[in-house]
């Protein structure tokens, strides 16, 4: 259960409108017309980097971050956890930080930043007092240009992952469920393995092999600049001048992804023994990306199912028959064609063919009737009060003008999105349930306790 926890704060951070905030949502009908437009202004360097500037005189802060558009899905199946590795390997100094000095600049400026990587995206911040605007900046040109990569940065590195890997996954109940459905779902796309990859791979590398991968993806043509806060945006578009403008080009091309996995054409089944000390149910349905139409009707029908307590997997399985003690519903925002999983706890004694049922029965309703009004309504308050939260604070701002930019070419998607999920109707529901929720085109997990198996 901690795990799933963990899982479920990883989902919700890499897709922040969906969480949610059932509160503050009975308390609005209509926010779409109060949700404030974000402006933003836009351009790219001579070499290729792309900036995001969004002044905001609203706290004496700014957010500085930079997106760069490498994940799990640009590693080789014999080398995984390159990116996520890279996310720890790069506050490790530069030519002109040294080791460890990169979070005492920052904590001394009275600032705070993290890092956190997906199949498709790496992603950076600083929160900083807006005076200590050019240390930021500064920071990240280091980590883009001067960036050191050597033996014992890599050594320490390898086993700081080592541990996070040990802690939320090896010795996590039901730590293994994304590794274990990921290489079931996928035969062929690079989203089979999972960002954090597999160590032997890292224990394998070279440190030639870590320093071509950095030079290849960390340039400015695969990066954006995203800076939210008070800043006087003439005075900033200097300082980004001054500390990325030199930085050159990259010197090898980077590939599109562009391999298609094929349909799964029938349902695959198989048994986890683990350390768990109550059943678990797991699936995962095959879905198109983000950004798509049948996407984002698949998110709203996500939430008729397991958002709030009055959603259907709640009402159903948690309170009437008590065959569970939590059953979500969740689609991931990726790139490419990916995976909406369903994550159910059985109770004690109760067999997860039961729970297994009762959750394919919720899927049929929805294939056979279209969800009440009232259902409808209550998601679609619920879409509009988390888009709120995308305007909560600078450094949200900054990384969701980053990941439209990225992803779909159009920053100003952080005000026009919205637009998008509520063209989706009843029918579209009812439509995408039918399509892709069968059972030809899933995985389906029984986790059971090593000394039942």
């Amino acid at each position: 259960i901690h795990n799933f926890l963990y899982i479920r704060k990883t989902i919700f951070r890499i897709m922040p409108k969906f969480n949610s905030v059932i509160a503050a949502m009975l308390l609005f009908s209509s926010l779409s017309a109060q949700s404030p437009q974000i402006e933003f202004e836009e351009y790219v360097l001579d070499n290729g980097l792309k900036v995001l500037l969004h002044e905001n005189h609203s706290t004496p802060i700014v957010a500085v971050s930079v997106m760069y558009h490498v994940g799990a899905k640009n590693e080789q199946p014999d080398r995984t956890g390159f990116a996520h590795f890279f996310e720890h390997l790069l506050f490790e100094g530069s030519e002109n930080i040294k080791r460890g000095e990169f979070f005492k600049f920052i904590e001394n400026a009275g600032g705070k930043n993290n890092a956190n990587t997906t199949n498709d995206r790496t992603f950076y911040y600083e929160v900083l007092p807006s005076n200590q605007l050019e240390l930021g900046l500064w920071l990240e040109s280091e980590r883009l240009l001067h960036a050191k990569i050597d033996t014992i940065g890599v050594e320490t590195q390898n086993e700081v992952v080592k541990e996070e890997k040990r802690l939320r996954v090896d010795n996590q109940p039901y730590g293994s469920f994304l590794a274990e459905v990921n290489k079931r779902a996928y035969q062929e796309h690079p989203y089979r393995w999972t960002t954090i990859g597999e160590m032997e791979h890292l224990d394998a590398a070279t440190l030639d092999e870590f320093i071509s991968f950095y030079h290849k993806f960390y340039v400015p043509e695969n990066a954006i600049l995203s800076i939210a806060g008070d800043i006087d945006v003439p005075a900033t578009k200097k300082l980004i001048k001054a500390y990325f403008g030199p930085i050159p080009r990259g010197k090898e091309k980077i590939a599109q992804i562009n391999i298609v996995e094929p349909p799964l054409a029938a349902e695959i089944r198989d048994t986890i023994l683990d350390d768990v000390q109550l059943p678990g149910v797991m699936m995962a349905y095959r879905i198109p990306a983000q950004g798509t139409p049948d996407f984002y009707a698949i998110e709203l029908m996500s939430m008729v199912l397991s958002d709030g307590e009055s959603s259907r997997f709640n009402k159903k399985c948690v309170e009437e028959t008590q065959s569970a003690m939590y059953v979500g519903a969740f689609p991931f925002s990726t790139e490419d064609p990916g995976l909406s999983f369903v994550f159910g706890i059985a109770n004690a004694e109760v067999d997860p063919s039961i729970l297994e049922s009762e959750v394919n029965e919720e899927f049929e309703k929805i294939q056979n009737e279209l969800i009440s009004e009232k259902e409808f309504s209550k998601v679609r308050n619920m879409l509009e009060n988390n888009f709120l939260g995308n305007f909560r604070s600078m450094v949200g701002i900054a990384e969701n003008l980053a990941n439209y930019e990225m992803y779909f070419g159009d920053a100003n998607l952080i005000n026009t999105e919205l637009d998008r999920y509520m063209k989706v109707t009843r029918e579209d529901i009812q439509r995408v349930a039918k399509k892709y929720f069968n059972k030809d085109n899933r995985v389906v997990l029984y986790y059971l306790p090593k000394e039942n198996g």
